[in-house]
Order: structure tokens, then C-alpha cells, then sequence
């Protein structure tokens, strides 16, 4: 009989909120040393214990009179008082202003008695025993050019805070200007709520901590939710703790979770919570706490557990609970469920408010068709257009396991369960990944290459989506991106501005040595060798199959046949060096590539022609700051190409 646990009754994202607010997270409140109080939120209102400043205090340099000395003083008839001495910040004062005197004094200083108003130096002549203006030893006497009332330039003992008055209340986030009130009141320490802590646990006998060895062989992958959650904790004001893997074993499992219970305030785990014969988590949940729910109605994301654990208990024998949470074991899924339902729960428990920033507006730059039945938390990427209007929107949705969506993306729109397509411009609510997202400064699609890479590395803040030649074009066509990279013949017309290009080797690859003496496209065909080959949509697979329509050609037959006789013309790699390092392994015995990819991972190449790698932008972007910043440095791209075995000028930068 099997244990499969169903998704029978999928929660709605509403009702996964209320589940997760029933859960108890907030810790106590502690005490921090204020040198580690940035960031924490203050549990407790602090009022000033002394008046700050807590004397009279000079706010500038100059002199220190009485008011009343100076009436009627202007430039035509300044008033004269003697000088009796000088206050410097940091001293007490050992001078008393009495009528028709004066001392100096610098910005800080402790108002002498009797002064009640600061003449700020620029106002003033020095004068010697004569009336003379001074020549640069101390004066006796000083002209005053302007008249000042009781209090001018002078921070009374209180002015800036007062004793007893309110200085900060609970709630308030501590940063560099909270820090800086609370050294003014000689505050060392301060009450703050508790940081949540959050244990973590990735699931799954696969998993491998980055830095260590992995084995494809045997299906192991890095652990990428781990540090990637831990990272969103404490972003949301949590404390996390990392915990060892746990494989697919109850007994592991089970060791894990209530290790992580006694220690945390919420445990947060990843995998294992799909309804698969081999996830136990939700047993473990079932059987050592309670589980308050078993899939949400969203999409990426529907495996979510909510759960309480149980702990073991102290020395006095009480025991309590500890939040529970299960997130999807692909990495979009998991951080979108955790931005989406976990992050705003943990920042309500470290007293931490939604950023204001969390939110942006924009219209979706191509239409998107959708209707499952369920919310679908898109990934999307925004452009800034810097005209007026609102960021263009684009879905980067390459499905829940893929990584780079994690980066290519800035932040999800949530679609209604019952949308059923997006319109082309239509307004949409995008929630950021993070507060500091920054759109990038240029989007471009198209062919990977080396020469680009280099190319991308001078433009700052640029994003690039390798989706391929003939699709980078599409996207072009649809108004998405600034600029599109073609390699390689094309079929599609698409109105756009050459910017600019560089000229690539492709050819067959084969490990060093080339054991089994590859000569040419015919060996490929006509011999049993594992062959790998890029997308349909690469610049590369296309040169590939319009050299197989030549050599039909020349043997009149056709395309279809040959391609039938190419052991692994349907195996494709996604990546330029991708088919390399397949045969690099041991995966086949040729693939197709570039000279310059052979070259570098010591693999023999043998040449099957040349490539035109063409750079195209939208004729509405060609004068967008970045778009004319990367066509300068495609007027001449020889640095970019410097060093690259098989690439060369094309003829457009020809002189």
C-alpha cells in the first residue's frame, strides 16, 4: 500500500496566511550594547535622562558678549568691548563677561557667565590699546560690526532634548541617526525585540554544501536553498542557523526537526514536501506536532506545510511548540513562497515593517496567457525606460528549478486564479524580491558568446538573457528588449539598428588528440559517433543545419536522412561550452562548438566555417544612454575580441 500523501484540498493563499499568523515566533526582548544595536527595533520607549546639550553652548566661533553692548552697533559705527579672555570647547570657563567686555569663544564651547549671545568672528575687527585695528598679537579690545539679541548663535542646556522628555519610542528601527541621539544621552545599551531564530533544513539524500565535491553521476546537486533562505531570514531581521542535510529517512528526519524545534523559534525546511512515496517530513509534522496544512493554491509553490513542532521540554519539565513551515524544494519556489508568506511573518515578529519600497508599479510588456485554476506568483524582471512611464515588465520564467531565475528576476506578479491573460501594457503590481532592487540599465536577449561576456563586463548594471538567436530576435520583434545578439544566418526579418558585431569560428569539437579522427561534417554523419548539438534556437544549430542541407545537397538527398544518420542530433546543451564539456566527460565523442571554447578547455576543434555575431537594438532604444554607450565600444571591438582564437572583425568595422 503506498504512503503517498495527497494534495486533495489545497488551502487558498489566504488561508496560509492566517495559518501562519496562528504561529507564536516573536522572542523575548533583549538588551544589545549599542555598538550592535543598527538595525534591531527598540521593545522599549527611551526617554532622555539628561538634558542634551547639557550647558549653554556656543554654536559657532567668535565672541561671547552681552547683548545689550552691542545695540545699535552696525559697520558705520561698531560698538567696542574689552577682551577679558577665551573659552575653548572642552574647558571650563575661567572668565566672567561683565558689562562692556568680551571673551572668545570656538563652536562648543561653555557660555562664560554673564554672556548671554555669541558675534560670530566674521562680524569683528581686533583692536590694540588705541583702537587701532590689532597687528596680530592678542587684542585689547574688539569692534563689533552688527548688533545680536539675547540667544543669537548660543544652543541652550536642553535645546536639542530636554531630561524626561521622550528621545525614541518602541517600534522604532535603530539606524546611524536613532544610534547617534542615543550616544548624545550617554545610552550604551538599549532594550530591542528579539531577533526570531530560524533554523534551517534542506531535505533530500541528493543535496551537497557548496565547496564540497559533487558527483553528477549519481544525481547530486548543490545545496542552493540553504544559504539562500538563510540569507532572506536575516534580511526580514531573523537569526539563522543552518543545520546539517537531512536525507529522505524518518528516523534522520525526525533527529533534525526536534533538534531544530528546541533550538529555534521557527524551523523552516526545504523538499520533501511534495506528495511523493518518498517525503516523510509530513509524517514527522503529523506524528511529533500538529499540521495545520498540506498544499496552498498557488503556482510556483503548492507542496507548502504550516505546522507546529513539539519540543522537548526544559530541566522543569514544561515542553511548547515551535513554528513549523515546509517550503517547495525547487530554489524559485522556495524563495517565492518564503518572500511571499514566511518573510512578512518574521518581520512582524522582530517588530520590522514592510518596506516601503516592497512594491512597484508597471505594465507587462508582452501579453502573458494563464489558467490553472489556482494564484501563479510569475517571476518578472522590470526595465526603467526613464521616460515618464511606468517600468516594462517581462515574465523570466524558466520553471521552479532553474537558478538563474533567482537573479534574472526582480521581484512576482501575483495573477488571480481566475486571470486568464495578461494584455500587452496592461497595469500590474509587482512585489520586489528585495527593497534594493535595482532594474537594470540595459536589457539584452540573444546568443551567448565570450566576445559579449566581455562586452557586457563594461556597461554597468546590465542584464542578459542567452534565450538563443532566433528567440532573441522574437523578443525583439515583441518590444521587450533594448538589444538583441544574432549569430549566424536568420529567417526572421525584424525591424531594429545595427550596432555593431565581431566574426566566430564554429565548428566541431572533439576531446584532445581527436581519437577518433573527426575530419569534417561527414565523419558526424556517416560514422557511429555520440554527437551533441545546441537548441533549435541557437545561432550555432543553425549554422549546424545548413551545413548538413549543403552536404544534402551534394549528395541528393536530403536533409531528413542525414539528420537521421547523426547518432544524438536531438541531444541538446544549452550553454556555448556546454557540448564541449559534454564530450570533455566522456558524454560523446563530438559536439558543436567554437575554436576559442576548444582552445581554452584543451580540446581539438575541427573548422566548419565562420559566423557574423550581429548586435541589433530596438529602433525606439537605439538612443537610450546605455544602448549608445554599448554601441561605442562595438565602433571598435578589437580589445573585445583580443586574445579569442578564431574570432575577427567583421566587415561593418571595417575602415
Amino acid at each position: 500500500m503506498s504512503d503517498r500523501k495527497e494534495f486533495r484540498d489545497l488551502a487558498t493563499p489566504a488561508a496560509a496566511r492566517e495559518a501562519i499568523g496562528s504561529l507564536d515566533l516573536a522572542p523575548e526582548s533583549e538588551t544589545v550594547p549599542l555598538a550592535e544595536a543598527r538595525g534591531r527595533v527598540l521593545a522599549e520607549r527611551v526617554d532622555a535622562a539628561i538634558d542634551v546639550p547639557g550647558f549653554d553652548r556656543a554654536s559657532m566661533d567668535g565672541y561671547a558678549v552681552r547683548a545689550r553692548d552691542t545695540f545699535g552697533a552696525d559697520e558705520a559705527d561698531p560698538a567696542e568691548l574689552d577682551l577679558v579672555g577665551a573659552v575653548h570647547a572642552g574647558a571650563a570657563p575661567e572668565v566672567t563677561v561683565a558689562p562692556g567686555t568680551c571673551a572668545e569663544v570656538s563652536t562648543g564651547a561653555v557660555m562664560p557667565e554673564g554672556a548671554d549671545a555669541v558675534v560670530m568672528v566674521e562680524r569683528t575687527d581686533e583692536l590694540d590699546g588705541e583702537g587701532e585695528a590689532g597687528d596680530g598679537d592678542r587684542p585689547d579690545r574688539i569692534a563689533f560690526r552688527t548688533a545680536v539679541a539675547p540667544g543669537d548663535h548660543v544652543m541652550s542646556a536642553g535645546a536639542d532634548i530636554a531630561a524626561g522628555a521622550r528621545a525614541l519610542g518602541p517600534g522604532t528601527r535603530l539606524t546611524p541617526r536613532e544610534i547617534g541621539l542615543l550616544s548624545a544621552l550617554g545610552v550604551d545599551e538599549v532594550p530591542v525585540e528579539g531577533k526570531p531564530r530560524v533554523g534551517i533544513v534542506s531535505t533530500g539524500d541528493e543535496l551537497v554544501r557548496p565547496g564540497e565535491s559533487l558527483d553528477p553521476s549519481r544525481g547530486e546537486i548543490y545545496d542552493v536553498n540553504s544559504t539562500t533562505i538563510a540569507a532572506g531570514v536575516e534580511e526580514a531581521g531573523g537569526e539563522s542557523v543552518l543545520y546539517p542535510h537531512a536525507g529522505d529517512d524518518y528516523d534522520e528526519m525526525e533527529r533534525l526537526l526536534r533538534r531544530a524545534a528546541d533550538e529555534c523559534d521557527l524551523v523552516l525546511s526545504s523538499g520533501s514536501t511534495s506528495a511523493s512515496a518518498v517525503d516523510v517530513i509530513y509524517r514527522v509534522i503529523e506524528e511529533r506536532g500538529e499540521l495545520l496544512l498540506h498544499g496552498v493554491a498557488v503556482k510556483p509553490g503548492k507542496p507548502m506545510l504550516v505546522g507546529r513542532l513539539d519540543r522537548r521540554g526544559d530541566e522543569s519539565g514544561s515542553a511548547a511548540t515551535s513554528a513549523y513551515i515546509g517550503l517547495p524544494g525547487y530554489p524559485v519556489s522556495a524563495l517565492t513562497i518564503f518572500r511571499t508568506f514566511v518573510a512578512p511573518a518574521i518581520r512582524e515578529a522582530a517588530g520590522r515593517p514592510e518596506p516601503a519600497t516592497a512594491t512597484v508599479e508597471g505594465r507587462m510588456g508582452l501579453g502573458e496567457r494563464y489558467g490553472e485554476g489556482r494564484m501563479r506568483l510569475m517571476p518578472v524582471g522590470l526595465l526603467d525606460l526613464a521616460d515618464g512611464d511606468l517600468p516594462l515588465v517581462y515574465p523570466v520564467d524558466k520553471g521552479s528549478g532553474a537558478t538563474t531565475s533567482l537573479v534574472e528576476a526582480d521581484g512576482v506578479v501575483a495573477v488571480d486564479p481566475d486571470t486568464e491573460y495578461l494584455d500587452r501594457g496592461e497595469r500590474v503590481t509587482v512585489r520586489l524580491f528585495s527593497p534594493e532592487v535595482r532594474p537594470p540599465s540595459l536589457l539584452g536577449v540573444g546568443e551567448d558568446d565570450p566576445a559579449l561576456n566581455r562586452l557586457l563586463d563594461r556597461l554597468e548594471n546590465p542584464r542578459y538573457l542567452p534565450v538563443g538567436s532566433r528567440e532573441g530576435l522574437r523578443r525583439l520583434r515583441d518590444g521587450v528588449p533594448d538589444v538583441a545578439v544574432v549569430a549566424g544566418p536568420t529567417d526572421r526579418e525584424v525591424e531594429s539598428v545595427e550596432l555593431g558585431g565581431w566574426t566566430r569560428e564554429w565548428g566541431l569539437v572533439v576531446p584532445a588528440g581527436n581519437p577518433a579522427d573527426v575530419t569534417g561534417l561527414e565523419s558526424v554523419v556517416d560514422r557511429d559517433l555520440r554527437f551533441v548539438n545546441r537548441p533549435t534556437d541557437s545561432g550555432l544549430r543553425r549554422s549546424f543545419d545548413d551545413a548538413l542541407d549543403a552536404l544534402a545537397d551534394e549528395r541528393s538527398t536530403s536533409r531528413s536522412e542525414l539528420i537521421e544518420a547523426v547518432a544524438g542530433y536531438e541531444l541538446t546543451v544549452r550553454a556555448f561550452e556546454s557540448p564541449v564539456r559534454k564530450v570533455i566527460a566522456g558524454d560523446a565523442d563530438v559536439g558543436v562548438g567554437l575554436r576559442e571554447t576548444a582552445k581554452r578547455l584543451d580540446c581539438e576543434f575541427v573548422s566548419l566555417g565562420e559566423q557574423s555575431v550581429v548586435v541589433r537594438a530596438a529602433p525606439d532604444r537605439a538612443e537610450r544612454d546605455a544602448v549608445t554607450e554599448l554601441a561605442g565600444a562595438l565602433d571598435d571591438p578589437a580589445d573585445l575580441i583580443d586574445g579569442l582564437a578564431g574570432y575577427s572583425r567583421n566587415s561593418r568595422n571595417d575602415p
